[in-house]
């Protein structure tokens, strides 16, 4: 990943990805994935998404992987959660009740570190990668899952002379091309949106991790 290009972004507080409210998406598709309530999930590249107080509301447990610290971090303070901060392994966690942050590079997960995550939720990850890491962030991914594990994407396109990544767009073939070697793959909807000001169009996807795939 470009690290240096994302501690800058978080550095200088150039962080108009950044969404205050629950995303559309998360709100329309998550039931339909009928996950209990004690559920794990995983959300890779969380920054410091509120999102994630959205699931935990719904009584499930967040593990989150965020490069930057200080994301990680105002996650916590600008939510008033008091949080442990220790090593552990090649990251720094974050710990609270219902929530762990681990901070440092995806490509550093493991199993073990992802143990007992139910289902990933995929809104900012995919996109925040050029084509070229795209492949390797989607190899590792399901990697790391167990087979039966959902995944709810979103993506999104838009007119490339009108609007610079990141985030990149993604269309529906790459999305085949990248997940279909592992996973099952349901296109759930698409919706217009604003990005940077401009219209574009988001589109969520369920993928499962099949049996002796990938």
């Amino acid at each position: 990943m470009e690290h240096e290009f994302w501690h800058r972004k978080w550095e200088t507080d150039q962080i108009g990805f950044h969404e205050t409210a629950t995303h559309s998406m998360l709100l329309c598709y998550w039931d339909g994935l009928c996950l209990g309530a004690g559920s794990r999930v995983f959300v890779p590249l969380c920054g410091k998404s509120n999102d994630m107080l959205w699931l935990r509301a719904r009584g499930h447990e967040v593990v989150g992987v965020e490069l930057s610290d200080i994301a990680a971090a105002a996650f916590f303070e600008e939510n008033g959660i008091e949080a442990d901060r220790s090593e552990h392994g090649s990251f720094i966690a974050y710990r609270a009740p219902g929530y762990e942050l681990l901070c440092g590079d995806y490509f550093d997960l493991t199993r073990e570190l992802l143990d007992g995550v139910d289902v990933v939720y995929d809104r900012a990850a995919l996109i925040a990668l050029s084509p070229e890491q795209r492949g390797q962030y989607v190899a590792h991914l399901t990697r790391l899952l167990d087979p039966g594990t959902p995944i709810l994407l979103v993506t999104v396109r838009y007119e490339p002379e009108l609007i610079s990544p990141p985030p990149f767009l993604v269309a529906d073939d790459e999305v085949e091309t990248l997940y279909a070697p592992s996973c099952s793959i349901a296109r759930l909807g698409t919706a217009p949106a604003l990005l940077k000001g401009k219209p574009c169009e988001e589109a969520a996807y369920c993928m499962i991790r099949e049996v002796g795939r990938g």
